[in-house]
Formats: C-alpha cells, structure tokens, sequence
C-alpha cells in the first residue's frame, strides 16, 4: 500500500486546516489508519487514529480541536484541525496499521504545517 499526504500549509493561531490521506488501495481493508506528527528537534507522536470501524482515538491534547474521518469511497482519510496554534506547527505524517500492529506498517510522506503570524 502506498499513502500520499497533502492539505499542509502555513495558517494563522486559531485558524483551521484539513489534511488528506489517499492510499493506493480501498482502506477498508485496512485495519486501523492515524495521524501524527514531528515537530523540529521532536519525537513523532500519536495525533489520532480511525480503525475500519470508525473507532477513533486520540492524543489528549489533540481531543476536541482534530478530528479524524474516513472515506471508503475515496480510499481517504482525513485530519480535521482547528483552533491551531504554533506549537502544532509539524510534519503531518499518516500511517496504515497491519491487523494488532501498534504502530504504522507503512507511511506517507509528510506534509508540512505551520501556524504562524
């Protein structure tokens, strides 16, 4: 499966964006999909997660302001944000989970956001 990420940019505090993830084959057959990201001179983290189906879950400090969503049809998911602050500002990474793996089996490539003035 290969996973093409887009929808980053540079957006102001307070503003919104929604990220996509396309994947190359239908993502109900995939078990679970997620989000994360890293931050310059960071650790990637979890932002949330979306299984086949529809359970979600998230950072506790994403909870509210992201929310993750799936199209079947469109072999896509996406990433909701709102309320962005500068200290969201990262590479925006999704990830395609194999049946009980704890982390991705595969990965996109990253798109770039950045909350500023």
């Amino acid at each position: 499966v290969q996973l093409q990420a887009s929808g980053g940019g540079l957006v102001q505090p307070g503003g919104s964006l929604r990220l996509s993830c396309r994947a190359s084959v239908s993502i109900s057959t995939i078990y679970a999909m997620g989000w994360y990201r890293q931050a310059a001179g960071k650790q990637r983290e979890l932002v949330a997660t979306i299984t086949s189906d529809d359970s979600t879950n998230y950072a506790d400090s994403m909870k509210g302001r992201f929310t993750i969503s799936r199209d079947n049809a469109r072999s896509t998911v996406y990433l909701r944000m709102s309320s962005l602050q500068p200290e969201d500002t990262a590479v925006y990474y999704c990830g395609a989970y194999g049946y009980a793996s704890k982390t991705p089996t595969t990965w996109g490539q990253g798109t770039q956001v950045t909350v500023s003035s």
